[in-house]
């Protein structure tokens, strides 16, 4: 992104007292994804918007690679379209940086940050503040079919390994009644397919780019890792895997038609519920499988509510933002559709609920995922980067959706894996070239 788009660093007090002075008769707009949670946040927004009469809300829901691409070009061209921005923890360190976020640097007491999850706060924070308040979080885990399993003999173990999963899937595919044994992102995108995909090559001992920024995608690593997801997907995923992101599978699998996902945590609250799920008391989980190389970086991701530095309406947006992620904010889902469904992965105080607890006998397991997990963590070869499921680089954006459509294309079987790996490493070296990281 040009130097001349960059806009000032600007620093916003968001206490009570500026809530309170929230400009009269105010419109925000709001850009957010199509995800259950968010969806959920827009049906109980009528609560915020009786306790402010003078804020009004208007909602812009997107599909996820639709909306990335929308809130990334009106805050890189100052367009001011939007006052609340969905982004992930990828943005909001890199956006701070370049000063187009409001800083949250008067937090009232009564909110109590600390009560962030630790490493989803400090995912949201750029040189010790805070530019964007979690609305939810995650890790990654594997789900299954506990009666599936029980009917072909198998036992999943707590860390399953890919070797393992492969043969799970044979073993519970059943095509003729529209049951495949994995289910796995093949939507392409950077936060799609390549989520998944880079999850996998780590475990398979690979990684983006050499301490050189050269990428590394022809390496053996490589090859093995997407020769295995595309073989696995092909001959026990579901048709048309290639268009499946995280929220058809979610479907699929909630729906009965998948006996293996490995996808985000964020999403036990749905199978687990039976009002959404029809498999929900039939539903396992266990780890994100290992290959040969183990203890590696892990997935954390979280979805956060931000306000652009564009928007004239900050203090207003604020207190919707303030509103979203609290404790209130939570007890009201929990009253409301039960405490299955509460955002999760973001405060201690959910986990520490017995009535969380008592719903969610995942509960525990996410907490410690999103404690521990450790996207500086080491891959197999030392790297220029951080980060688990992307790359902590403003090109990767960019990088990762050109290698997620190539990715696509081997799973739809249009490329081979040689040539769909050769053509997204040359992509990928010469937008890394262009962006001036290779000397």
């Amino acid at each position: 992104m040009k130097a001349s788009l960059l806009l000032t660093g600007v620093s916003l007090g968001l206490g009570l007292a500026s809530l309170a002075s929230a400009r009269a008769d105010t419109t925000l707009t709001i850009a957010t994804v199509n995800n259950v949670q968010m969806i959920e946040m827009r049906k109980l927004s009528h609560v915020f918007e009786a306790a402010h009469p003078d804020i009004h809300l208007r909602w812009v829901t997107l599909e996820e690679n639709v909306l990335r691409q929308r809130v990334t070009t009106d805050i890189a061209t100052h367009a001011g379209q939007f006052d609340i921005l969905t982004i992930g923890n990828y943005e909001v360190p890199l956006w701070a940086k370049q000063g187009w976020l409001y800083k949250f640097d008067k937090i009232p007491a009564s909110y109590d940050l600390a009560d962030i999850i630790a490493p989803v706060r400090e995912s949201v924070s750029y040189q010790g503040s805070v530019y964007a308040l979690p609305f939810y979080a995650e890790s990654v885990m594997t789900f299954y079919r506990k009666d599936l399993f029980a009917k072909a003999g198998l036992t999943m173990p707590d860390t399953p390994t890919y070797e393992q999963i492969a043969d799970f899937a044979a073993k519970t595919t059943d095509k003729a009644s529209d049951t495949y044994g994995i289910c796995l992102r093949g939507k392409p995108g950077w936060g799609e397919n390549i989520t998944i995909v880079t999850a996998m090559v780590t475990g398979f001992g690979g990684q983006w780019f050499d301490m050189h920024w050269k990428p590394m995608l022809t390496a053996p690593a490589w090859h093995e890792a997407i020769t295995y997801y595309a073989s696995l997907m092909k001959k026990y995923g579901p048709p048309g895997a290639s268009a499946n992101g995280f929220n058809e599978n979610l479907s699929l699998f909630a729906t009965g038609h998948c006996a293996i996902w490995i996808d985000a945590t964020s999403a036990a609250g749905t199978v687990f519920d039976p009002k959404q799920s029809s498999v929900a008391d039939k539903v396992g989980f266990a780890s994100l499988p290992t290959g040969s190389f183990k203890g590696g970086p892990t997935w954390l991701w979280s979805w956060n509510l931000a306000i652009p530095a564009s928007s004239s309406h900050a203090e207003a947006a604020s207190s919707f933002i303030q509103w979203a992620t609290s404790k209130d904010y939570i007890q009201l889902v929990a009253r409301t559709d039960g405490w299955v469904n509460i955002p999760p992965g973001t405060r201690s105080s959910s986990y520490q609920s017995p009535a969380y607890q008592k719903v969610a006998p995942f509960s525990s397991f996410v907490l410690k995922a999103i404690e521990t997990s450790n996207p500086s963590g080491k891959t197999a070869q030392p790297r220029p980067y951080i980060g688990a499921q992307f790359v902590d680089i403003t090109p990767f954006q960019g990088i990762g959706t050109q290698v997620g459509q190539t990715i696509a294309s081997i799973l739809a079987g249009s490329l081979s894996v040689d040539a769909g790996l050769a053509s997204a490493n040359a992509a990928t070296n010469r937008m890394i070239r262009q962006a001036g990281y290779q000397k």
